[in-house]
């Protein structure tokens, strides 16, 4: 948002020059992120955290330059004439909850056209477009006091009464956009007798808008409830300056004064006459209770003694009321407008960015104990260590996703966020592969072509009334495997690498049998996916991302995923370094050439002859795999190479005769057929 210095100065006398008052804004916390010149007039460009909705005006600032450079801050105080007539214009709050004040000023025989020339340039540098005197009214009122105020035409209110209601099923009311919204009983509008006329702390309705024609005006001044605003603006898709106040909590005790102030810039730009006495309803009082805050605890959190009499300062420029107890403590009433302000560390870092973080010295936190290290903190150094090794680049996304990615790639049921940030974050993730996909589309979309990143993070599950949380690990590769080099071609990345990745993994942990198969979730290409169970626990799942997908994506080029369950992986303990004799003896080499059904995966094969028991069998891997006419259709052959060796005795032709004979025997009951030995 934008802040004239001007008029700040208009509230508060600063020596400083505009830079230097940036500044310090900037140190104590209201930063302002750039210093411009436009027209003659400097121009503040701030970048307020959404806590201090209270410094998202002018007077708000002002405060905060008044407890800075200690000067007196000057009053707002609308001078206005006595009403001409006395009447009561009656306001029924139905629903306290959602409005706890509405306070109304009725001003009858106005003129309706263009706002006086300095209103209309103040809130043109500010971004706004002039409109009209009395909505150029609210406007200014807006961005001096902070407090969203709206303006009726008092003529289009029928039934002579406001009620702040919760809506009828199925009402509709034309916003000042001039889109009808189809309301729902929970939104908090408010009526006139007959109907909605606007959509509480959000927007005005069009039918009852100030216009040329006006000549009787209904100024409303209201606190509305910050969660109720907030859905309703998120449930129509809407977001204005009025519901980004109301929604992170605007001042219960300002709606009367914003109310006068508006009446005054109407008063003095559209003329006209006061009717009545301000009407102010209350359906309840926000209590705050005061806070403690003890001399001890400034110095044990800030590491220096500040002044009593500094911290009573700093404390009742900024509004806070302030009272001395007997042992020398103090309690202080948080002002309505400091709805972050809930505890006694809060009153200490409004203490500490007043006084100057520059002024704390530089000093070491105490320590006592010792570091301890998390229990598979080894381990999780060992999976990072080989993932960078293996070239990948570490990355961290966010643990929300949509509803259709959270089924699509969970096994179980999502579990809901009660307050999402938009549909298309609306679940805990149960898995970590769609946010790195989004990663490689982005990197895609941007000519980075061979992309390979990893992240650790947990997913989560719906179990009842809870949710399960479990550690993965995903990683996810495209492109080129090797580079283009003057020794090479490039080699694109296929499933083979991203199966070598896997295994380099898990060789790091201790297991007796690592086992592959073709049972995979279907968002992976069928035939280029595998899972991985060691020592029968299943721990991965990777390959090919399914085309369908890749499409839906609008990824032109093959995208392979991998998704590790390191809570599981986690059981196993880290494989340690073991000496292990190299035999002196010599080896035995055998192959075998056979004819199976493409059915027999190769981890059939191998399991069949692991069962034979042979212990001499240092070796069993496929050669060569070739598939053709002469072979047949859905057949392949494979070549497979054994190697035997023994660690006691040189190996008689006879013992090796007899085991690949076991072998041939065992890769037949398979279906096998023997080509060649």
């Amino acid at each position: 948002m934008r802040i004239l210095p001007a008029w700040l100065r208009e509230f508060v006398n600063v020596a400083a020059a505009d830079r230097q008052l940036a500044e310090d804004l900037t140190s104590a916390g209201i930063a302002v992120e750039s210093v411009q010149e436009e027209n003659g007039a400097v121009i503040f460009e701030m970048d307020l955290t959404t806590n201090r909705v209270d410094a998202m005006n002018h007077y708000g600032v002002a405060r905060e330059a008044s407890a800075i450079y200690n000067v007196d801050l000057k009053k707002v105080e609308p001078k206005l004439p006595q009403p001409n007539s006395t009447g009561n214009f009656p306001i029924v709050i139905e629903d306290a909850q959602g409005c706890a004040r509405y306070t109304a000023r009725i001003v009858r025989n106005v003129k309706v056209g263009p706002s006086p020339q300095p209103i209309a340039k103040r809130l043109e540098m500010l971004g706004s477009r002039p409109i009209n005197n009395a909505a150029d009214a609210t406007n200014y009122a807006l961005n001096e006091l902070g407090h969203p105020t709206h303006v009726f035409d008092l003529d289009l209110l029928e039934g002579g009464t406001i009620v702040v209601r919760r809506a009828r099923e199925g009402e509709l009311l034309k916003t000042l956009d001039g889109v009808d919204r189809k309301l729902t009983t929970d939104d908090l509008v408010i009526a006139d007798g007959k109907k909605p006329v606007a959509l509480a702390g959000v927007m005005g309705g069009f039918d009852s808008m100030i216009t040329e024609q006006t000549k009787n005006v209904l100024i409303e001044s209201a606190w509305f409830d910050p969660a109720t605003v907030r859905s309703m603006a998120k449930r129509h898709l809407m977001h204005t300056d009025a519901s980004h106040r109301f929604e992170r909590g605007a001042d219960w005790g300002i709606t009367p004064l914003a109310c006068d102030r508006v009446a005054e810039l109407i008063l003095a730009s559209a003329g006209g006459e006061l009717h009545g006495e301000q009407i102010d309803a209350v359906a309840r009082k926000p209590e705050r209770p005061p806070i403690a805050l003890c001399r001890s605890e400034v110095r044990r959190n800030l590491g220096v003694d500040i002044d009593g009499d500094e911290i009573e300062r700093i404390l009742r420029r900024l509004g806070f009321g302030v009272t001395r107890t007997a042992a020398g403590d103090f309690s202080a009433l948080v002002p309505t407008w400091r709805l972050d302000v809930e505890r006694e560390i809060d009153l200490l870092e409004e203490l500490a960015r007043i006084y100057g973080y520059n002024k704390f010295p530089n000093t070491l936190p105490a320590f006592v104990g010792a570091v301890v290290a998390l229990p598979d903190e080894p381990k999780n150094a060992r999976v990072r260590e080989t993932m960078l090794a293996l070239g990948y680049n570490e990355s961290i996304s966010i643990t929300f996703i949509s509803g259709p990615e959270a089924k699509a790639f969970g096994g179980g049921e999502p579990r809901a966020i009660a307050n999402p940030l938009s549909d298309e974050a609306g679940y805990l993730r149960t898995s970590l592969i769609p946010g790195l996909l989004n990663m490689v589309g982005y990197n895609v979309n941007r000519g980075n072509s061979n992309v390979r990143l990893f992240e650790a993070g947990e997913v989560f599950e719906k179990l009842g009334d809870r949710h399960d949380e479990r550690r993965h690990l995903g990683f996810v590769a495209t492109g080129d495997a090797i580079a283009k080099s003057v020794h090479s071609l490039a080699q694109p990345y296929t499933f083979f690498h991203m199966k070598g990745d896997v295994e380099e993994l898990l060789a790091a942990f201790e297991h007796q049998k690592l086992h592959f198969d073709d049972q995979t979730p279907p968002y992976f290409h069928p035939g280029r996916s595998a899972r991985a169970a060691m020592d029968g626990e299943t721990l991965a799942c990777f390959g090919q991302l399914h085309p369908d997908l890749s499409a839906a994506r609008k990824l032109r080029q093959e995208v392979y995923v991998a998704e590790l369950m390191l809570d599981r992986l986690y059981r196993h303990p880290l494989r340690e370094p073991r000496y292990r004799r190299i035999s002196k003896f010599p080896a035995v080499e055998r192959d075998f050439s056979f004819i199976f059904d493409e059915a027999t995966t190769f981890e059939r094969i191998r399991s069949a002859v692991e069962e034979l028991g042979l212990a001499e069998l240092q070796q069993f891997v496929p050669a060569e795999i070739f598939r053709g006419e002469k072979v047949g259709p859905g057949k392949y052959s494979v070549l497979l190479h054994a190697e035997f060796q023994s660690k006691e005795r040189t190996l008689r032709d006879d013992e090796v005769a007899q085991w690949s004979e076991k072998i041939v025997a065992k890769l037949q009951s398979l279906g096998g057929v023997l080509r060649a030995q």
